[in-house]
């Protein structure tokens, strides 16, 4: 039986195949990225910046601690002072979703029960983010991102 000659042809087929299938690689997740990218957090990036200090010192000065947890069918959103004691804000906006893309995003109706925020929402297992806005009785807005793991 003879044997086969490897040649410049098949040195090239083996180079054109193995960058092929690393660029065609490459370009399912570009494009995965991008089709996942939610957009543009802020519209005017420098007079955001401008604002962040001034804001978070007003949000650090309210004191409150906000613990996020799901069960049976609701999430609960905890929003507690300096001493622990629970709040109750006057607007309270919440986007709910994976933290990975936005397909999922809800806006729950959190209502406050007297110690904490509930929304009647059935999550599934794993990462999720509460993304909310809370205003205060004198005005300021607290924003914070909450991270809640679901147990499955």
């Amino acid at each position: 039986m003879a044997q086969r000659e490897f040649t410049g042809w098949h040195a090239a087929a083996v180079f054109v195949g193995a960058f092929g299938v690393i660029i065609g690689v490459n370009l399912v997740l570009a494009f995965s990225a991008v089709e996942t990218f939610p957009g543009l957090e802020t519209k005017n990036s420098y007079v955001e910046s401008q604002l962040f200090d001034r804001q978070r010192r007003a949000q650090e000065a309210l004191g409150w601690s906000i613990y996020a947890s799901a069960r049976e069918g609701e999430v609960q959103l905890d929003i507690t002072d300096k001493e622990g004691n629970p709040v109750e804000v006057a607007k309270l906006h919440a986007v709910l979703g994976r933290a990975t893309h936005v397909r999922d995003d809800v806006e729950p109706n959190f209502e406050f029960n007297g110690t904490a925020y509930v929304a009647p929402v059935h999550l599934g297992p794993g990462n999720w983010n509460i993304r909310m806005t809370a205003r205060a009785e004198n005005g300021v807005e607290f924003r914070q991102r909450v991270i809640l793991h679901v147990r499955g």
